[in-house]
Order: structure tokens, then sequence, then C-alpha cells
């Protein structure tokens, strides 16, 4: 039998940072704000966003999963890390391609659209 004994660090009782309240630990640096949100567009589509969210988060928020076609093969991609290191969720942002939508805050107004292959596709034209 093996035995597994957590630690918790003192005064905390054990308890998870942010459980029970809404939206997990409010106050954290980077987290969205519960406040009045915005809307975006992706694809020509209106998506609501919450101050401070990803465009990734936000994307997902709305059920959409994925906002990238692979260069070779052209399969979908979305967010796979969700932290920056992958490159699987590039999207072109205000016309601007390869754009990390996990680290890149959605804004009001901004214009995502889906990346086909490496985003330049006017170079080749």
């Amino acid at each position: 039998m093996i035995r597994i004994r957590v630690r918790t660090t003192a005064g905390s009782g054990g308890s998870v940072p942010g459980a029970g309240r809404p939206g997990g630990s409010a106050g954290t640096a980077g987290s969205a704000d519960s406040g009045a949100g915005f809307e975006f567009s992706f694809d020509g589509l209106p998506v609501r966003a919450l101050p401070g969210q990803s465009i990734a988060a936000a994307l997902w928020a709305a059920g959409v999963l994925s906002w990238r076609t692979t260069r070779l093969n052209g399969r979908p991609r979305g967010a796979f890390c969700g932290i920056g290191s992958c490159y699987d969720c590039l999207a072109t942002v205000n016309g601007a391609p390869n754009n990390r939508a996990c680290l890149v805050p959605a804004r009001p107004g901004d214009t995502v659209t889906t990346q086909e292959g490496n985003g330049r596709a006017w170079l080749q034209e």
C-alpha cells in the first residue's frame, strides 16, 4: 500500500486558492476581469471577450476550437499548450500573421482571422 501525504501551508486549511469564488482566483495578474465585456470579430463573426482575456480563451469560450491550418495538409489547429511554447495557436490579428493567440490579449474591435498555412500567402502572389 502506498500512502500519499499532502502538505498544506500554514493557515490555508488545505483549501484550493480561489475555490468557491466565481472565476477562480480573483485579482491575480493577467486574469480576466468579470466587468463589462466587449466584442472582436473572428472570420467576420462577433466574439465576446472580457478585459484581460486572451484571444484563444475568448475563442474557446465561444466554442471555436481551431483558427489555423497547417502548411502542408491544411489540417486544423488551435490552442495546444496554452502558454506560448508550441505555436499551434497562431492567428492573423488585424492583418498581421503569426500571432500566438494564447498570449495576445483580446481588444475591442480586433479583427482576427483563421491563419492559412504560414500566414504569408500574399508573398506567393
